[in-house]
């Protein structure tokens, strides 16, 4: 394995976190609108065509019907979400490695940096569960042709008259259940991938932007590929109406492996696939640029 960058500052991780995860926000925002819309769309009845489809299906009523702008729809949540989530998420990150450091030169292995993953995953939850709400609220609203939402606001403070802190944390269940495994997978393929690429004799921190793209894409690759089915589960609890999944996301699971049988857990694949490589390789070359900035600024940091 090759060498990691050291000494390992979670403070560091939070500020060039914050600035990869808008980046992140800005490629991937609009695939992750018709992610949300094809896993929430109704059945169809008897003898209806879906709503959608497919994905470019989707994208493509989304355009006609309105324009650029609905493919950013429920943008402001995340935007605002996003600097403080995905700097908590790249901080996690740091502190799980440096908690598993004897020395500040250890190199840890590729479970101690899944370990590591799983913690910002259960860090970035607290942030991550409203946010998720409110942006799914906000996508499906405008696909159903309603207007019960002015905006990401307007809509925090409805949920929170109709149903208190819990209607705003609505789905936080389901959020750690998606990002704690998939974090871990997410962080340790980007290692695994930066020390595959690292020419012998060079050092990680060293590597160029297209390799840096490279290992990043792959990662959201890895990342979704876990993430997909609680994900889905979770954009449908989320969305539900109040009181119609009592038991959580075990109703949601039941009545989607009966109504539509188990390939209903990776709606929407096709977008999350298409969105998560360049996604995530903006995400990561965005947090490798602003680390080197922040490096250069304040190396005792």
């Amino acid at each position: 394995m090759a060498e990691q960058p050291q000494p390992i500052s979670p403070l560091k991780n939070f500020f060039a976190g914050g600035f990869g995860g808008v980046c992140l926000v800005f490629v991937g925002h609009p695939l992750d609108t018709i992610k949300v819309r094809l896993q929430t769309q109704p059945k169809p009845q008897p003898g209806q065509a879906p709503l959608y489809s497919g994905t470019f299906d989707c994208f493509r009523k989304t355009l006609v019907g309105e324009g650029v702008r609905g493919l950013y729809r429920g943008m402001a949540a995340p935007i605002v979400g996003v600097t403080p989530m995905f700097a908590v998420c790249f901080f996690g990150f740091g502190l799980g490695k440096r908690l598993q450091q004897r020395k500040p030169d250890d190199v840890l292995t590729y479970p101690q940096l899944f370990a590591a993953g799983m913690l910002s995953g259960v860090f970035t939850t607290v942030i991550m569960a409203p946010g998720e709400r409110i942006k799914c609220l906000l996508q499906i609203q405008a696909a159903t042709g309603e207007t019960k939402y002015s905006g990401s606001l307007d809509c925090a403070r409805q949920l929170y008259r109709e149903a208190g802190i819990r209607g705003v944390y609505k789905g936080t269940v389901l959020t750690l259940m998606r990002d704690v495994p998939a974090s871990g997978m997410y962080f340790m393929t980007y290692e695994w991938l930066k020390n595959i690429l690292t020419p012998e004799g060079k050092s990680v921190s060293d590597l160029s932007v297209p390799r840096i793209l490279f290992a990043g894409g792959l990662a959201g690759i890895f990342n979704w590929a876990v993430a997909i089915p609680p994900d889905v589960l979770k954009s449908r609890f989320q969305t539900a109406p109040a009181g119609k999944y009592p038991n959580g996301f075990r109703d949601v699971l039941r009545e989607l492996i009966r109504e539509e049988g188990v390939t209903s857990l990776y709606k929407g694949f096709t977008a999350v696939m298409i969105r998560a490589f360049p996604a995530n390789a903006a995400c990561f070359l965005g947090f490798e640029v602003a680390m080197k900035f922040l490096n250069w600024v304040a190396p005792g940091l």
